[in-house]
């Protein structure tokens, strides 16, 4: 086996240091947090940066609050913060959802919103949940700052939006009345990857969804983010039959692959029951009537 060769590390005090680190060292260098998505990639030789930077010591990228009609949540907010955030369990508890299913106490204390996200798996939980939240992040270089919407961030797999010399610093949420979100997830084991997961928020005015949102792990080369669906749901009152359009949709617009986890027609099914429930459970949220 080849030895992979040995590589730089530093730790950054500062984040404007952590970017003139980054731009320093060009294009072989990454990001390390909580380590959790890079460190097993490296383990495997998918990954060989020949640099590291630490940003572990940039406690101002950690916190989660309201501002400006948004929750904003910074890049190294750990996964046992969101796990525990009462305001987002309030407004968003389709994070609550989704961290009680990632992984074990362990990485959940370690991993971060922003490592999670800049892995770019299709696999991941939380990209979904930020898709169907319709999230934007905040990404920082040298020449400032720039605000990109899900829909743009992941570009392929394990690919984003963030470039060479740039950082994610910032996930926003707008915060818009009538909300209700849910996340559901089917795993062989607790903590493991997922065979399938959907996440779902809705905006209702009145007994009418305003608008939705509607994204998909594990069942393509990235987070499936369905917009026919989200399309079909506004100006709709939640019906049965609405909900099975919406898990047939799920179903058909999905892409899985077979695998040690299942068969394709078992996730594309899959998709399509879990999209139904996490839309039901968002629903009763909106309208408080969650049992």
């Amino acid at each position: 086996m080849q030895t992979p060769a040995p590589f730089g590390y530093e730790r950054a005090t500062s984040l404007d240091g952590a970017i003139a680190s980054l731009q320093r060292l060009g294009s072989e260098a990454r990001v390390i947090a909580g380590g959790h998505s890079l460190l097993p990639m490296m383990k495997l030789r998918l990954a060989n940066p020949e640099h590291l930077v630490d940003i572990n010591d940039l406690e101002e990228l950690a916190y989660i609050r309201e501002q400006d009609g948004e929750i904003r949540i910074g890049a190294l907010t750990r996964h046992v913060d969101l796990l525990e955030s009462e305001l987002l369990a309030d407004r968003f508890p389709l994070f609550r959802d989704a961290e009680t299913v990632i992984a074990d106490p362990v990485v959940r204390n370690r991993g971060t919103i922003g490592g999670s996200l800049c892995q770019a798996d299709a696999a991941e939980d939380l990209s979904s949940v930020c898709a169907a939240a319709k999230a934007d992040v905040v990404i920082r270089g040298t020449e400032g700052e720039r605000v990109v919407s899900m829909e743009d961030f992941h570009v392929g797999p394990y690919m984003t939006a963030v470039g060479a010399g740039e950082i994610l610093t910032e996930v926003r949420l707008p915060l818009r009345p009538g909300a209700g979100s849910a996340h559901e997830k089917v795993e062989r084991r607790a903590g493991d990857w997922a065979i399938a997961a959907a996440s779902a928020a809705v905006w209702m005015d009145g007994g009418t969804i305003a608008d939705a949102g509607i994204a998909l792990s594990a069942v393509g080369l990235t987070t499936i983010h369905l917009t026919r669906a989200e399309e079909l749901l506004r100006g709709q009152a939640p019906s049965y039959d609405l909900f099975t359009q919406v898990a047939e949709i799920a179903s058909e617009d999905c892409s899985p692959m077979a695998d040690g986890r299942g068969p394709v027609d078992y996730k594309r099914h899959l998709a399509g029951v879990l999209t139904g429930r996490a839309l039901r459970r968002a629903i009763a949220r909106a309208l408080n009537e969650e049992a």
